[in-house]
């Protein structure tokens, strides 16, 4: 007599899916059914004689102007798209791993932003770096559609929708309609270029040389489109005659008129897009105002200035800081409904 036959039922194994915001200054992931699981500066630590990966994100961002000689703290992302291959290839790996684990079954579908405006080889670089990292199928997404999403704007509606999208080292200002992108204007400027106004002049005014991390901290302090009540900061740097740690005292009032040339060419972006929006969407426009995301878009009065100088109405949106990473996060969880609007490699 035969025994009886069992049946094993092995578990379904399937790829995890995940969405990047690869940004200038943050990268963002978000690990589909789950959400925004990883926030962290994208910069890399790496020796300097062998280019071996020593520290990725917050660690490596303590390390920025600290290093000794052997390590170097560097920004492998610059104006929105990669300026360093080999690095970025290893903070995408790292990301990945800290993600879904280093001892996958699987190898994750990656969904990746990018700026409008980025060239086919710059999009191929994203895509090669991504494969290169440990994805089995890379998705681009353009950063202005994800950010739309992310907003909560209904983009596939027959109707005008316009986004800014101000990061940390790109402008997208971008109308989009029917799913897609109608106008757009890319200007790689953005809260980077207002760290280095802020340096800038601090050393011209004060002869005081001081680091990206100060500037920084000075703008998000301080800092404003604006002049509104008046603030004031400890600056720390270094005397850039004597070579001596020395300390001032920074207004509010000169901060503004620090970063105005800045803010000028954001706002000439915006301007830019304005005028080539076809005149039945920049009426839907007028009576939906612009929606602004990304991080430099809560620089204190930003959004009155922009209101003030385009004469639409300008809103900032809920966590315009998460609106890139959410949209590419709802994109790659509803392929099928956005798949215009992304192409795959």
């Amino acid at each position: 007599m035969y025994g009886r036959m069992e049946i094993v039922l092995f578990p379904m194994f399937t790829s995890k899916r995940i969405g990047i915001d690869l940004g200038t200054a943050n990268s963002l992931v978000w690990l589909a059914g789950e959400g925004v699981v990883l926030n962290e500066p994208t910069v890399v630590a790496v020796t300097a004689d062998d280019s071996r990966v020593v520290a990725v994100g917050n660690e490596a961002k303590d390390m920025l102007g600290r290093t000794p000689g052997n390590i170097v703290a560097t920004r492998p992302m610059r104006d929105g798209v990669i300026a360093d291959y080999k690095i970025t290839e290893a903070m995408l790996a790292y990301f990945i791993d800290r993600t879904v684990g280093r001892n996958r079954f699987m190898k994750p579908e990656v969904m990746i932003c990018v700026p409008t405006g980025c060239t086919q080889v710059e999009r191929r670089a994203v895509m090669d770096a991504t494969l290169s990292a440990g994805a089995k199928v890379v998705y681009l997404i353009e950063e202005p559609l994800a950010s739309a999403i992310g907003a909560k704007i209904p983009i596939a509606q027959a109707s005008g929708h316009m986004i800014v999208d101000i990061g940390g080292g790109s402008t997208e200002a971008a109308v989009i309609s029917l799913g897609g992108v109608v106008v757009h204007k890319s200007a790689r400027v953005a809260g980077n270029k207002i760290d280095e106004a802020i340096a800038q002049f601090v050393k011209k005014t004060y002869n005081l040389i001081i680091g990206e991390r100060m500037a920084e901290n000075i703008k998000i302090t301080i800092g404003s489109a604006l002049e509104d009540e008046p603030r004031s900061i400890e600056v720390r740097g270094r005397d850039a005659v004597s070579g001596l740690p020395r300390m001032i005292t920074l207004t509010s009032r000169e901060v503004v008129g620090a970063i105005m040339p800045v803010l000028n060419q954001i706002i000439s972006a915006v301007k830019s897009a304005l005028e080539e929006t076809p005149p039945e969407l920049a009426a839907d426009i007028i009576d939906k105002g612009i929606i602004m995301a990304g991080g430099t878009s809560t620089l204190r009065n930003l959004d009155k200035l922009m209101t003030q100088v385009t004469g639409v109405v300008c809103h900032v949106a809920e966590d315009p800081l998460l609106c890139v990473v959410r949209g590419t996060g709802v994109a790659l969880e509803n392929i099928e409904l956005y798949k215009r609007s992304v192409s795959k490699k």
